[in-house]
């Protein structure tokens, strides 16, 4: 039996895969469920499986190529097998440098250099500078004046007003005396220098100005896929202040138990939301052309920043784990997205997303929605400030959240339910243990 090996589609965006490692070589037995090879996808490393037991017979696409999704890129079949025909319909092996071209952004979004800045040169140094034959000097009219009074020749100063235009500060530098090189201090009775006018000049500056970076293909994909989001989906946006006091004691109670997972408030925030997403559906909802598609479990994405872009990590049946499990997997997703390492079950299938940025001292701020999901929850700091209760002022810790929806699944009033509920989960956190 013949098995094809395609590059598989791993997440809605994907368009192209590359084939980063072969863990197997031609000529290897192979069992169904045997991993493979590894790909890289737009959002991370992924190593995919055999669907088909036999020899892995040719590889078709070597490491480094790069194809569509859907194109062959390896045949597994029993040794007797003719593979010939499988084999001659796949396009031309691509090499490592076969990658496509990225698209351009779109104009808006191109950048133009700033001319370079000229630097002020003293009279000792422009011998070689002139102005062009016949050229008329652009100076101001003050510069003009000072230059006839100290015998300046405008013609050998290069100009660092606009548009290269010779200002004051220029003529007045090139007037100066050039300063001594020996670093000996003036004998006695000697006139005061003047001051130096190093105010005026700007050094000479080494290297490029700029280097154009190619993007990853994690940003590629973020840079085509954001604008499908924000421009297309009418967002609207709930805030809500959380008195995180009991949460922050409970969390630190919990931490302190030997032998049990160490909880985040993300954890808590991640857990509270799939009880809330289950009380107020309507949220775990997507458009779906002419129907609102709504889950009735609450598979979480979990925003990580990597170096390279943002990455979504789905943890699935939130609503169904306890705090504890929720702190395992979400701890063990995120170092596995930090390295690469995502199961291709993890890049999709969210019906909801949390994205925390309260690490970097962010107090408050608004996430895009990721498609096709209806709303993502932004996270900031914990933050201890000023309280007023019951006419008494005290010190309490709180944290602001605040919710993206589609306007086309839901309306405010839904959105801020949903937040009152999240809020009321966290200020009665026990209730994240039950």
């Amino acid at each position: 039996m013949i098995t094809k090996v395609i590059m598989p589609k791993l997440s809605e965006a994907m368009e192209t895969g590359k084939v980063i490692k072969w863990l197997k070589k031609e000529g290897d037995a192979i069992k169904g469920g045997d991993v493979i090879a590894e790909i890289e996808t737009d959002k991370a490393n992924v190593e995919i499986e055999a669907f088909g037991g036999g020899v892995l017979r040719k590889i078709v696409v070597h490491e480094g190529g790069q194809v569509p999704v859907g194109e062959l890129i390896g045949v597994i079949a029993d040794a007797a097998d003719d593979i010939g025909a499988v084999a001659s319909a796949a396009p031309a092996p691509p090499g490592p440098a076969s990658a496509p071209a990225a698209s351009p952004l779109p104009a808006m979004e191109s950048y133009r250099s700033v001319p370079e800045t000229s630097a002020v040169v003293p009279m000792a140094a422009v011998s070689s500078v002139v102005a062009p034959a016949g050229g008329r000097v652009k100076a101001s009219p003050l510069a003009r004046k000072v230059a006839a009074q100290s015998g300046v020749d405008l013609r050998l100063i290069q100009g660092t007003g606009p548009g290269g235009r010779i200002v004051r500060r220029d003529v007045e530098f090139a007037a100066a005396p050039p300063r001594p090189a020996a670093a000996a201090g003036p004998s006695p009775g000697a006139p005061a220098a003047a001051p130096a006018r190093s105010q005026f000049v700007i050094p000479p500056r080494t290297g490029a100005e700029f280097e154009d970076r190619p993007l990853s293909s994690m940003r590629a994909i973020i840079a085509k896929r954001m604008p499908l989001s924000k421009g297309p989906v009418p967002h609207f946006y709930v805030t809500s202040e959380v008195s995180m006091d009991r949460a922050w004691a409970l969390r630190a109670e919990l931490n302190a138990l030997e032998g049990q997972p160490k909880v985040s408030v993300t954890d808590m925030v991640v857990k509270a939301c799939a009880a809330a997403l289950l009380k107020n559906p309507g949220v775990n909802a997507q458009l779906q052309g002419q129907s609102i598609r709504v889950f009735h479990r609450a598979h979480i994405g979990l925003a990580i920043a990597l170096d390279e872009g943002l990455i979504t990590a789905v943890l699935r049946d939130c609503d169904a784990k306890p705090l504890g499990q929720i702190a395992v997997e979400a701890r063990d997703v995120a170092e596995r997205a930090r390295g690469g390492k995502l199961r291709a079950q993890e890049l999709s299938g969210a019906t909801f997303s949390v994205s925390n940025l309260g690490m970097y001292d962010v107090e408050e701020y608004s996430a895009i929605i990721n498609p096709p999901e209806g709303a993502i929850l932004a996270v900031g700091s914990v933050l201890e400030k000023p309280v007023a209760e019951g006419g008494q002022l005290r010190v309490g810790r709180r944290m602001k959240m605040t919710i993206s929806c589609d306007h086309r699944v839901m309306d405010g009033a839904m959105g801020a339910r949903f937040l009152q509920d999240v809020k009321r989960l966290l200020e009665e956190p026990l209730r994240l243990l039950v």
